[in-house]
């Protein structure tokens, strides 16, 4: 049996030997026949040098570096293009996933699950963050149409035959734990503990997450459409409604003099519910037009002890 263990590295400089470390130690009771792949997702910081040095130590840690900062979900996607072990654990680079966790997860998918996904009990983040990261989660699952569970994130450990059928999934919008869900197959969850993060803080602000939030939605789902579909409705309804309570009132001679205000407010409120449902609209056909231009995902700058994938 063969491991892969994927992590894409970003602002973690300081805490990558310790990462290195403590995967180790979790994996090699596990199966001494492992690879631990380190995206670096054009860190700042230069991570790449410290990759570089701990792959000509140790041959079983292999390094991708990617030509600019594609994204979190992207480098994920380059580590699992390069992943050659029947099973594939998934992690942050943070420490917040903690390696130790691994072997709870491993012991669980030989119960017959293909996707182990790691539930984050307690998580150690601000109470801001986990207020918008709450209203995230609650916001995608009803514009997708799915449960969302805030407690889950990237961690977690996947079988090959997920990883081949998440790996063909090939367009513009990446969001690793969305396409999980996608794929199927046998899925269970186990409790892990959530650590205090190592160093800095995380690079999801309030603005990357509700940005991120509407790419998933647009990619994922139609349900805006048909949400626009609905209002455009109850709008005409409303309308009859009230043209019939008008010209019930007209004929009863209850209006004399039509109301000039009233007209106003119902162009505005019309134009505003129309330029509403070409915006929606406009965003769906930006997208397609993203995808139809066949980019690659990610374009990888350097490879280390990757000359056997």
């Amino acid at each position: 049996m063969r491991l892969s263990i994927i992590s894409p590295v970003y602002k973690a400089y300081n805490i990558i030997d310790e990462l290195i470390m403590r995967i180790i130690n979790s994996v090699e009771p596990i199966t001494p026949d492992y690879e631990i792949i380190l995206v670096d997702d054009a860190c700042p910081e230069n991570s790449w040098e410290k990759i570089e040095l701990l792959a000509k130590n140790n041959s079983k840690i292999k390094g991708i570096k990617l030509s600019r900062n594609f994204g979190q979900h992207y480098a994920i996607t380059a580590g699992l293009d390069h992943a050659i072990g029947d099973w594939v654990v998934v992690m942050d680079c943070d420490l917040q996933d903690q390696p130790e966790e691994i072997n709870k997860l491993y012991n669980k998918a030989l119960e017959g699950f293909d996707i182990v996904l790691a539930q984050r009990n307690n998580r150690k983040d601000t109470i801001l963050k986990r207020t918008y990261s709450k209203l995230f989660y609650r916001t995608l699952g009803y514009l997708t149409g799915s449960d969302q569970d805030e407690a889950i994130a990237n961690f977690g450990i996947y079988s090959m035959k997920a990883v081949d059928e998440i790996v063909k999934m090939r367009e513009s919008i990446r969001y690793f734990p969305t396409m999980v869900k996608w794929v199927g197959f046998k899925t269970a969850k186990v409790p892990v503990e959530h650590a205090d993060r190592k160093e800095g803080k995380s690079s999801y602000n309030f603005k990357r997450m509700l940005n991120l939030a509407l790419d998933i939605i647009l990619a994922f789902s139609d349900k805006p459409l048909r949400l626009t579909i609905k209002l455009g409705f109850y709008i005409s309804i409303i309308a009859i409604l009230m043209a019939l309570y008008t010209l019930l009132k007209w004929m009863s001679g209850g209006i004399v003099v039509i109301g000039y205000a009233s007209l106003i407010t119902s162009i505005w409120f019309l134009s505003g519910c129309i330029l509403i449902t070409l915006g929606v609209v406009g965003l769906y056909v930006g997208k397609t037009f993203e995808g139809v231009k066949k980019r690659p995902l990610y374009i990888i700058e350097k490879k280390i002890n990757n000359d056997d994938i």
